[in-house]
């Protein structure tokens, strides 16, 4: 599961990138910095993990991780192949879910590719382009079963009537995502078209060092601009981050947070917002040898969430058996959870909890 970093040229999506990854993807000041996108896989940061770790000790720790992609700036015309459009747009369709960066700062030493800072006109015109590509789409569609549905065909009408809602819609700039359709027409009808824009997003605001803490007026307007998407807004001082992942102890980088009077990186409550945008959730194996914490979709079975371990635990899955975290840290070790009667054992159709400590049984 992949989550894609947009926006215009030199909106500091690289250095971001950077700041997330400890990669070192080139960041400079001008236009289509990045062309090949630079893909890092990243430490989900969770205390439950360590939590974890102070209890059993265990010989290493693995945390979950989320793949970030960085991908290259985009500029008006790009669903007509301007600039680098159709590279831009063929690597974000690859990607689940959308980072959007806005910037939210003055600098004139930072050259801006429209000469002016106003993130709601960036913002709308990354929306227009991703409209335009799935205007496409849908056009492309619509043909072919405008002609089916002449016929009679009572499921090509019902998929016309939806396709038609989505033209409507994105002719309007209504992105997909905010489009209004039943739950069943969109699982039948819209996910098999992967649109671009109904991807879940979240808009990244990149604020100066001053307002790291509180945020500005540029993210209240961003704020109101994106009210109506089911969307998250975060900001973080994405110039800021970077000086902090460059200090080389974990006592100075504290040190500088607490100056800005930040409790833990912005850049943190990104990545686990990247986490759940990717409708994904965490549970933990805990043993002498290692703690780990296991990425599953929300909503998986206890085979499914076995399967991610290894295959043979899937298919020969008999039981799982489990320990809510809450009770694991209150009773300390896995010995005084059973000795308390807080050890479960869940069948097949158990659907895991963000959170569980689990064993599993199988038989291959």
């Amino acid at each position: 599961m992949k989550a894609g970093i947009v926006g215009l040229p030199n909106v500091g999506k690289s250095t971001l990138f950077n700041c997330l990854s400890n990669a070192k993807a080139q960041s400079a000041n001008f236009p289509f910095c990045t062309i090949e996108p630079n893909i890092g896989v990243v430490n989900v940061p969770d205390p439950r993990l360590e939590k974890l770790e102070a209890l059993v000790n265990p010989e290493r720790v693995v945390p979950a991780t989320v793949e970030i992609v960085d991908i290259a700036g985009l500029v008006k015309g790009a669903s007509k192949g301007e600039g680098l459009g159709n590279q831009f747009l063929g690597n974000i369709r690859e990607t689940d879910a959308i980072l959007h960066v806005l910037r939210c700062f003055d600098n004139d030493n930072i050259v801006h590719v429209d000469g002016s800072i106003d993130p709601i006109r960036d913002k709308e015109t990354i929306d227009m382009e991703l409209q335009l590509k799935d205007l496409e789409t849908v056009e492309k569609k619509l043909e072919k079963v405008k002609r089916t549905a002449k016929t009679g065909n009572k499921e090509a009408q019902k998929e016309e009537a939806v396709l038609m809602a989505l033209k409507n819609g994105l002719e309007a700039g209504v992105s997909v995502r905010a489009i209004t359709i039943s739950k069943e027409e969109r699982a039948e009808f819209v996910k098999p078209l992967q649109f671009i824009t109904d991807k879940p997003v979240m808009y990244v605001c990149n604020v100066d060092e001053g307002s790291a803490v509180e945020g500005n007026a540029y993210v209240e307007k961003v704020k109101a601009a994106v009210a109506d998407e089911n969307a998250e807004v975060i900001f973080l001082a994405v110039g800021t981050e970077a000086d902090i992942t460059e200090l080389e102890t974990f006592e100075e980088r504290q040190l500088f947070l607490e100056d800005l009077g930040l409790s833990e990186p912005g850049s943190a409550k990104l990545i686990r917002g990247a986490y759940t945008l990717l409708n994904l959730e965490t549970y933990f194996t805990a043993g002498e040898k290692e703690v780990r914490a296991w990425t599953i979709p929300i909503g998986a079975t206890a085979p499914q969430a076995a399967g991610v371990i290894h295959t043979d635990f899937e298919k020969g899955f008999i039981r799982a058996e489990v320990i809510a975290y809450a009770d694991y840290v209150q009773y300390g070790s896995e010995a005084k959870v059973k000795e308390a009667g807080k050890m479960r054992v869940e069948g097949k159709e158990y659907v895991v909890k963000d959170g569980d400590v689990m064993h599993f049984r199988f038989n291959v």
